[in-house]
C-alpha cells in the first residue's frame, strides 16, 4: 500500500511548519491504523508511507479504514490543516532488501496512487480479485491504465465510499496547448547518425519553445520515451499534454527525409502531419516549419520577433552542426571530466568551422562551467573561459536565451570581488526567462543561484515552474531534492529524491543526497548507508563533493578515524591533479579543526571555485558559521 497527500508540496510552500504539523498528525492517525490491520510500515518518505500486509484483504481494509478516520477527524480541523490523502493498493511479489522492500509491486502501487481523488483509494485487479466478495464497499473499474515505466497496461479499480459519489471514468481534458515533443525515430541506414535523430528533436523543442503561447515540455522529460512501446495517448496523459508531436529522421548522404504529425491527446485524432524530404542543408528550415505549422494547427498567435526568432538559420554550416550536436551529446551524460573534455573537442571544432556560431559557444561555456563546478580543473581559468564564451555567445547572438544563462551561471561563479556580479548573473538568468518562458535551465540556474542567496521563497517558485516544464525528468527531480533538502524541508526532500532515484537508480548524486536528508532527520544509520553507497556508484574519478558528505556521516555516526582517512585521500592527491579545496575545508570542518578549515576555504576562494558558492547550505560548514573568518568570506563573495 502506497499512501499520498494531496497538495502538500503547494502547503509546504505556503507554511513549513504548517505542512509539517499536518504530516506529523497524519502520522499519528495513520500508524494505529496499519497496526490494526497487520499492516508493517516500511517507511515513510516525506509525507508518503509505504506499508506491507500479509494479505490483500488487509490492506483494502485498511486503505478505507485510513480514509474513513481521516475524514472523520478532517470535521473537527480548520481548513487548512485537513488531512487529503490518496492511497494504491496492489498485490505481489517484493524483493526484501533489510528492512525495506522494492521491486514491481511497489512500484506499481506508487503509479496507482495518483490516480484516486482525494479521499479515494484505487486497487489493480489482482487485490480486486482477492477482496470483491469479502469487503462491504462497492468497487467500480476505471479500465486498463498505463503506469510509467510498466509495459504492459493495467486494470484499475476505485473503491467508491459511501460518503462520495460514484467516480466518472471519463478523463480530464488536456490543455492542446502544452505540448510534447516525442524522440524522432531514427531510421537512419548508418548507426553513427543516430545522434541526428535525438539533435533534431532537442532543436524541434527549442525552436518551438520561442512561441509564448505555447507550453512546451523540456527534453529531458521527453527523451525517457525514446523507443517506448506506449501509446502517443498514453504518453500525453502522462505529461498532461493536450498535443503530441512524434516524428522519424532519415538520412543518407546528404539527403535527408523527416516526417512530423501532431495529435490532439484528448481526441486521439491527428491535426496536421508532413513529410520533408531536403537536403541536410535544409534542416534548419524544417525545424522552423514545424513549429510554425504547429503555431497555426493549435491557433496560436505568433508576433513577428518570435516568427523571426523561429525562422533564424544559426549556422549555414551543416558539419559544425553535427559537431555541436555530437558535443550536446556528450554533455548530456552523467558529469565526468572525459565526456566534458570530449564535448569541448566538438565544439571547438565547430566554431573552427564556422566563428559566428553562438550556439557552439555556447556549449563551450557550458562545458567550462562544469568543469570549474566540479573541480575538475583550475577553477578560476574555467571560469574565465566560461565567461568569455558566454560573453562571445552573446557579442554573436544577444537575443539567445541560453547564453544569457550561460553568463548568469560564469557572472555568479565569478563573485568573488563583491555582490556585484552577482545582481548581474540574476539580471542574466531574468533576461533568459524572458526571452524563452518554456526554459527549463532557466529557471533550474536561478533556483541554484536564489539558494546560494538564501532566498528561499524565490528557490522554491523557480523549482515549481522547472516542475511543470519538466515533471518527469531526473535533472527536475533532483533539484526538486536538492534545494528542499538545503532549504530545511527533509521531508519533501525525501520525496523527490525518492522519485528521482526511481526514473535513475544509479544516480550517485541523488543517492548522496538523499543519504543527507535521512541524516538531518536524524536517521543516522540508513543515511550514512545511502551515502557509502553512493560513493561507491560514482566510481572514477573520484567524486569530491560525496567524500565530504561521507565524512560528514561518519562524523555524526561517531566515526572520526573513517573521516581522517578521508581527509588523508584528499590531502594525498597533492601532484598527480588538482586539489579540491573546497572540500578538503569540509572535512576540516566536520573533524572540529576550524582554523584549517577556514584556510582552505580561503585559498578555494582564492581560486575561484563555483562549489563555495554553496557554503552557506553546505552542511558540512555548520560548524564554521559563527566563526569571523567565514563571516567575513561570506560578505566578500556577496552572500550576506
Amino acid at each position: 500500500m502506497f499512501t499520498d497527500m494531496v497538495g502538500y508540496t503547494a502547503l509546504g510552500q505556503k507554511s513549513e511548519s504548517l505542512s509539517l504539523a499536518v504530516v506529523e498528525e497524519q502520522k499519528r492517525i495513520v500508524r494505529p491504523i496499519l497496526t490494526r490491520h497487520n499492516g508493517r510500515e516500511v517507511k515513510t518518505m516525506g509525507d508518503a508511507f509505504l506499508v506491507e500486509f500479509p494479505s490483500a484483504l488487509d490492506a483494502a481494509r485498511c486503505a478505507y479504514d485510513i480514509q474513513r478516520t481521516v475524514r472523520e477527524a478532517n470535521l473537527s480541523l480548520p481548513t487548512d490543516s485537513k488531512i487529503h490523502l490518496r492511497i494504491g493498493v496492489h498485490s505481489g511479489d517484493v524483493i526484501g532488501q533489510g528492512a525495506d522492500i522494492s521491486g514491481d509491486a511497489v512500484n506499481i502501487a506508487s503509479r496507482i496512487e495518483p490516480l484516486a481523488d482525494d479521499g479515494g483509494v484505487c486497487l489493480t485487479r489482482q487485490v480486486w480479485e482477492s477482496v470483491r466478495n469479502k469487503i462491504d464497499v462497492p468497487m467500480v473499474s476505471l479500465g486498463p491504465k498505463s503506469l510509467k515505466n510498466v509495459m504492459e497496461q493495467m486494470e484499475v479499480f476505485v473503491m467508491v465510499m459511501p460518503w462520495g459519489s460514484e467516480p466518472s471514468t471519463q478523463p480530464s481534458r488536456l490543455d492542446t496547448k502544452r505540448v510534447a515533443i516525442l524522440p524522432f525515430a531514427n531510421f537512419s541506414p548508418d548507426p553513427s547518425d543516430a545522434f541526428f535523430a535525438d539533435g533534431i528533436t532537442e532543436e524541434i523543442i527549442s525552436t518551438a519553445s520561442n512561441v509564448s503561447g505555447l507550453s512546451v515540455i523540456s527534453r529531458t522529460s521527453v527523451m525517457g520515451y525514446k523507443g517506448t512501446p506506449k501509446k502517443v495517448k498514453e504518453i500525453g496523459r502522462e505529461l498532461e499534454a493536450g498535443s503530441v508531436i512524434e516524428g522519424s529522421f532519415r538520412k543518407a548522404g546528404n539527403k535527408i527525409r523527416v516526417t512530423a504529425q501532431l495529435i490532439d491527446v484528448n481526441s486521439d485524432s491527428h491535426i496536421w502531419a508532413q513529410s520533408y524530404d531536403r537536403t541536410f542543408d535544409d534542416v534548419f528550415a524544417i525545424q522552423s516549419d514545424i513549429a510554425l505549422q504547429v503555431a497555426n494547427a493549435l491557433r496560436v498567435k505568433i508576433n513577428p520577433f518570435e516568427e523571426a526568432r523561429i525562422k533564424e538559420v544559426p549556422t549555414k554550416s551543416t558539419e559544425a552542426h553535427a559537431l555541436y550536436l555530437k558535443g550536446r551529446v556528450f554533455l548530456s551524460r552523467e558529469a565526468d571530466k572525459g565526456s566534458i573534455l570530449a564535448a569541448i573537442t566538438q565544439f571547438e571544432k565547430a566554431v573552427e568551422l564556422d566563428p559566428s556560431y553562438a550556439l557552439a559557444c555556447y556549449g563551450i561555456s557550458l562545458a567550462y562551467f562544469g568543469l570549474a563546478f566540479h573541480e575538475f580543473a583550475d577553477s578560476q581559468d574555467a571560469i574565465k573561459k566560461s565567461e568569455s564564451f558566454a560573453r562571445k555567445a552573446l557579442e554573436l547572438d544577444e537575443l539567445l536565451p541560453e547564453g544569457h544563462v550561460a553568463l548568469g551561471a560564469a557572472l555568479c561563479a565569478s563573485s568573488v570581488g563583491g555582490a556585484h556580479e552577482y545582481k548581474s548573473g540574476l539580471e542574466e538568468m531574468r533576461r533568459a526567462v524572458e526571452l524563452n518562458p518554456n526554459l527549463a535551465d532557466a529557471y533550474n540556474a536561478l533556483a541554484v543561484t536564489y539558494a546560494s542567496m538564501a532566498w528561499w521563497d524565490e528557490c522554491f517558485e523557480a523549482i515549481e515552474q522547472m516542475l511543470r516544464l519538466d515533471p518527469f525528468s531526473v535533472e527536475t527531480a533532483q533539484a526538486a531534492g536538492t534545494w528542499n533538502l538545503y532549504g530545511g524541508r527533509y521531508d519533501t526532500a525525501v520525496k523527490h529524491l525518492t522519485r528521482a532515484l526511481e526514473l535513475d537508480p544509479g544516480n550517485s548524486f541523488c543517492l548522496d543526497n538523499l543519504g543527507l536528508a535521512h541524516i538531518k532527520k536524524g536517521l543516522i544509520d540508513l543515511g550514512l548507508d545511502e551515502l557509502e553507497r553512493a560513493f561507491k556508484l560514482a566510481g572514477e574519478p573520484p567524486d569530491w563533493s560525496g567524500l565530504a558528505d561521507l565524512a560528514y556521516a561518519y562524523v555524526k555516526a561517531g566515526r572520526e578515524r573513517d573521516a581522517r582517512r578521508i581527509l588523508d585521500t584528499l590531502l594525498s592527491i597533492g601532484e598527480t591533479g588538482h586539489r579540491p579545496s573546497s572540500k578538503i575545508a569540509g572535512v576540516y570542518a566536520v573533524l572540529g579543526e576550524k582554523e584549517k578549515a577556514l584556510d582552505w576555504l580561503e585559498r578555494a576562494y582564492e581560486e575561484q571555485s563555483p562549489y563555495i558558492l554553496t557554503l552557506r547550505q553546505e552542511f558540512v560548514f555548520e560548524s564554521l558559521r559563527d566563526e569571523p573568518r567565514f563571516k567575513t568570506l561570506v560578505k566578500k563573495l556577496g552572500l550576506d
